[in-house]
């Protein structure tokens, strides 16, 4: 909280001369927020991590200092027309906390889920392939749905719905998937009848990069698929089978569709969207300013308030957020948000590994897999590692589908490590061949289970 009013107080004070209008108003609702959710974990969740829920505020505070920041750059280039994204912001973060309270009140226990994988399955593949036929084109990409006044990006929620198909599916089928197949070069290769699966999820992602243009979620769609595939089997052949489907996928779908193609060349020649040649050619300059202000930052930045991410242009707020930090808060600042991503994903792998049932194992995995995913393509995007996806930084950048998935993704974190916390102590008994006890797999049962 502090750091969220803190930054939402110095970035008025830095560029127009005095405190914010709405501090207090804004303070209130940071000060709410963090109750109510605080709340809701010790009254239903009382167990579970107690740095998953604080880390996701500290990066929803900063998303909250880094957009007013943004939306006072923008108020002061009127020519731009962007519209501020503050006010909206605050309103899906409130939206995605009751998402996140409801979960926690209604899904009592994470396995439950397992029983509605096929399910989850039919309606994610409807979300996800509804954009290339109603959905809307936007900045070259089709990976919006328009429900009246509002736009809908269902491959937020389809990444989490994809994890929990996967983790149901592998439970069941892990055996035959890590047993059978036939060793090539020192690695134990699927056999093709288990190819099945990773071949359709491969035929799908090249489906949403020729259909919607959309590189990111085709890329965390099949890495989820893959990290989770070798999570169960723990064979490396599924992981070589999976990153040479996806360097051909992506290679010819790079060289085919245009709007592909171009973001490859973007990212393979940046400055020459400063030449005449380059803009002739459509090639856009967010990527070399994104580039600029990463050098202008240096290592403790400009301050807030004192860069230009105005220059970044109307995906300032959203794909390019991360290029404020770097400009304003330097390397020191990205650093540190790339550290609270990874200490959150690290705790969702640690929610893993305590967990006893395999299916909230692979979906605590499943789900942290995807943070990372999404992050690294961003965070390659704009600092020219990786061609551009388009994608946005969960909890920090501007979005009601992206704000409300996230938290619907800490609220199963927390679910299921609260869970793993309850049944964690295991019954010793003793063992005839040892004079240790020895642990049998049965566990004491918690409060919500039945005799």
């Amino acid at each position: 909280m502090a750091t969220a009013v803190g930054g939402y107080a110095y970035t008025g004070l830095s560029i127009q001369g005095h405190l914010p209008s709405g501090l207090g108003q804004f303070a209130l609702s940071m000060l709410l927020l963090t109750l109510v959710l605080h709340l809701a974990v010790r009254r239903w969740a009382p167990l579970a991590d107690p740095l998953i829920l604080p880390l996701a505020l500290m990066l929803t505070g900063l998303s909250f200092a880094l957009l007013h920041r943004l939306d006072l750059a923008y108020a002061a280039k009127p020519f731009l027309r962007i519209n501020p994204a503050g006010a909206d912001q605050l309103k899906w973060t409130a939206t995605g906390g009751a998402v996140f309270t409801v979960v926690l009140i209604t899904l009592r226990d994470h396995r439950r889920l397992q029983r509605y994988v096929y399910l989850t399955m039919a309606v994610a593949l409807v979300m996800l392939l509804a954009p290339a036929f109603f959905g809307a084109d936007q900045f070259g990409a089709k990976r919006w749905l328009r429900l009246g006044s509002l736009t809908l990006q269902p491959g937020e929620f389809v990444k989490i719905m994809i994890a929990v198909f996967f983790a149901g599916y592998l439970t069941v089928h892990r055996d035959a998937l890590a047993l059978t197949g036939r060793r090539f070069l020192g690695m134990r290769l699927p056999p093709g009848r288990n190819m099945g699966p990773i071949a359709a999820v491969w035929a799908i992602s090249l489906l949403v990069l020729v259909f919607e243009r959309d590189l990111g979620t085709s890329l965390i769609f099949f890495g989820l698929f893959v990290v989770m595939l070798y999570t169960a089997t723990e064979r490396t052949g599924w992981v070589v089978c999976g990153v040479l489907m996806a360097v051909f996928g992506a290679a010819v779908v790079g060289s085919l569709e245009p709007h592909v193609h171009g973001r490859v060349q973007a990212w393979l020649h940046p400055l020459d969207a400063f030449t005449a040649e380059g803009r002739k050619a459509g090639i856009s300059e967010q990527l070399g300013q994104a580039l600029f202000s990463f050098g202008s930052g240096g290592v403790t930045g400009t301050g807030l308030g004192q860069g230009h991410p105005e220059l970044i242009g109307f995906a300032g707020n959203s794909d390019f957020i991360l290029t404020t930090v770097g400009e304003e808060l330097g390397l020191a600042g990205v650093m540190a948000v790339l550290l609270m991503y990874a200490l959150l994903a690290q705790r969702g792998l640690r929610t893993g590994l305590a967990t006893h049932d395999p299916f909230g194992k692979l979906l605590s995995v499943g789900m942290a897999s995807a943070l990372v995913f999404q992050v690294f393509v961003v965070t390659g995007g704009v600092i020219g590692l990786i061609p551009l996806t388009g994608k946005a930084l969960p909890f920090l950048a501007k979005g009601g589908s992206s704000m409300i998935a996230n938290w619907l993704m800490v609220a199963l974190l927390i679910r299921i490590s609260d869970s793993a916390q309850r049944y964690r102590d295991p019954i010793p008994v003793p063992d005839g061949n040892s004079s240790s006890p020895a642990l049998r797999g049965k566990h004491h049962p918690g409060p919500a289970t039945r005799p």
